[in-house]
């Protein structure tokens, strides 16, 4: 519900209500959705308590997310709303019903997580999983954080890290006229085929026919992908073999569709045409091409430079992939799998940022000086920030909110600082969303290094084509990674200022951490030293975040309400972006 209501308040672009009261009018259906404020967040993150229709007698109960959805739906053709679409009727639109169709799924899957969690509270012994599989709730800001449209009841404990999922691997064998692949992985210094990879990952299997390889799927993508005529006509041929499920478990991380083992040297990010937020989730080849791309311009020397900067941070490098072809060479969609370096043990403290700020159900024993759960978080609910935080408070004996704005300024020295170094030396912007991004915590929980992850986010600046040429000749060709410095100022501000440090803020906030307003005040000096001190970096971007009164913002709501998929088209029209004020303009 309140995702909902927060998307509204800043795709329109929304002011603090002056009365405490949230009101969105409804003039289609002839009334008005009312929700009172419980906490106002500068940054987005508001708190509302239960909403109302206008006139609804007293006894009514409060207006359900589906209800809201539906409602809101029926306004965007009139703009009356604040919200605007393309021309439909005041009926629902397809795109509206399945909008409102993920509200209810999403609804669904997140009161059965926390169900489970209350039920099972207690985390595993490896620290990397455990946080993969902490973020409950998703998205703070997306109407459908958890849908998942196509995934079953039986298939969802199997298949979500919420859950706890758990599952071996689909295996086909790959005829080697069919076998598109690419590998800059290398071990001693020598460089390590795809396929080879895959089979010392697969383990003992039926003998292969010569040169075949093996082609790891996620179980339910190899259900889904054989009722392909494309797969099934080379299936028949004997070109592709379906080997079955086979082997150990793997765990879903918190994508999904990337999966991970203890100790095994990789993780996989396997296609799954489930549309999970606003995108069906197949590898595309470009993407196949750019993860190994990139691995290989930070090995020109890029990395080193970068890390004798920022020892603590570093891309998890996605260096080779296998995929199917057909026989005159056309890509086969779904059949492929990035292969990706697996940097992390169990004992490591590494949590992506959207599970760390996540609130879940908290321990039956409540920590000493924690926020009042009912208040800021939910009932019962509670972050692993806060619980971080209140601990290295009690450890310290400082005010939280001192501890907080250290901890902040940290991240910003660990975490924000190195991306915006990549970007401004070599042109590579990152969508380092909370997602995407990982954090690395010391023994006492202070902000010690970070990585970032996804071989989707990257921008490579068209201004710095030819340098970036000149380090790895033909960059780009097959990649499609060059975009226009316009649309990559307005990615990677949106990626890394507004939902990862803006984001964080508003959790600080709205979980009763720290004050919104001293955090902000915080990154504007952060953004001024890099502006114009000593320390100061070659990019534009700190005085941009400075200056302008208003940012352009990614609309959740309204990429779903276009039915657009993020991963399908031109970059620059992949979501719906608006304009909002910028809460560090002064």
């Amino acid at each position: 519900m309140e995702n909902l209501l927060r998307c509204w308040a800043r795709e329109t672009d929304h002011p603090a209500p002056a009365d405490g009261v949230l009101r969105i009018p409804l003039p289609a259906s002839g009334t008005a959705v009312l929700a009172p404020v419980r906490y106002w967040s500068p940054t987005g993150w508001h708190r509302f308590g239960p909403p109302r229709l206008a006139d609804a007698p007293d006894t009514s109960p409060p207006a359900d997310a589906v209800t809201i959805a539906a409602l809101l739906t029926r306004e965007t053709s009139t703009g009356a709303s604040g919200l605007q679409t393309s021309p439909v009727s005041n009926s629902l639109s397809i795109e509206g019903a399945a909008l409102v169709a993920g509200v209810a799924d999403s609804l669904r899957r997140v009161a059965t997580f926390i169900t489970d969690r209350r039920e099972h509270p207690a985390d595993g012994p490896d620290l990397f999983l455990s946080a993969e599989q902490a973020l409950l709730l998703g998205h703070p800001l997306h109407p459908t954080p958890k849908s998942r449209e196509g995934l079953t009841e039986s298939e969802s404990p199997l298949y979500s890290p919420e859950l706890r999922g758990a599952f071996p691997l689909h295996w086909m064998a790959v005829a080697p006229s069919l076998l598109a692949t690419d590998s800059s992985w290398t071990e001693r210094g020598r460089p390590v085929p795809a396929n080879r990879l895959t089979a010392r990952l697969a383990g003992t299997v039926t003998k292969l026919p010569e040169g075949y390889a093996l082609l790891p799927l996620h179980p339910w993508q190899a259900h889904e992908v054989r009722r392909r005529p494309q797969t099934a006509a080379l299936s028949d041929t004997g070109l592709l073999q379906d080997l079955g499920a086979h082997g150990p478990d793997w765990h879903p991380t918190s994508s999904l569709r990337t999966v991970y083992r203890a100790h095994a040297p990789a993780m996989l990010k396997l296609s799954l045409g489930l549309r999970i937020t606003n995108s069906r989730r197949e590898n595309l080849r470009k993407e196949l091409h750019r993860g190994v791309e990139v691995h290989r311009l930070l090995r020109s020397g890029l990395g080193q430079e970068w890390r004798s900067e920022h020892p603590g941070f570093d891309i998890v490098r996605d260096p080779a992939w296998l995929a199917v072809d057909t026989p005159d060479g056309t890509p086969v969609p779904g059949l492929d799998v990035v292969i990706r370096h697996n940097p992390f043990g169990p004992t490591d403290d590494v949590s992506c940022v959207a599970g760390l700020l996540s609130p879940r159900p908290c321990p039956s024993t409540p920590l000493e000086g924690t926020p009042e759960h009912s208040d800021k978080q939910g009932p019962g609910l509670r972050s692993r920030l806060a619980e971080v935080v209140t601990r290295l408070a009690r450890r310290t004996g400082r005010p939280r909110g001192a501890v907080a704005a250290e901890w902040f300024l940290r991240y910003l020295g660990h975490v924000v600082r190195p991306v915006l170094w990549l970007d401004a030396e070599a042109g590579v912007a990152l969508e380092a969303h909370q997602q995407n991004t990982l954090l690395l915590l010391d023994a006492d929980g202070w902000p010690s290094g970070g990585r970032y992850r996804d071989n989707q986010g990257y921008y490579f600046r068209a201004s710095r084509r030819q340098d970036l040429d000149a380090r790895l000749p033909g960059i780009g060709e097959r990649s499609d990674t060059f975009v226009c410095d316009r649309v990559t100022d307005e990615r990677f501000v949106y990626y890394l200022v507004i939902n990862n440090v803006l984001g964080l803020i508003g959790a600080f906030g709205s979980q009763g951490l720290a004050d919104e307003r001293l955090l902000l005040a915080a990154f504007r000096r952060f953004l001024h030293t890099l502006a114009s001190g000593p320390a100061r970096l070659r990019t534009s971007l700190p005085s941009l975040l400075l200056d302008s009164p208003v940012l352009r913002c990614k609309a959740n709501l309204l990429t779903r309400l276009h039915g657009l998929d993020e991963l399908v088209g031109p970059v620059d029209t992949q979501s719906v972006y608006v304009t909002i004020a910028n809460p560090l303009h002064s």
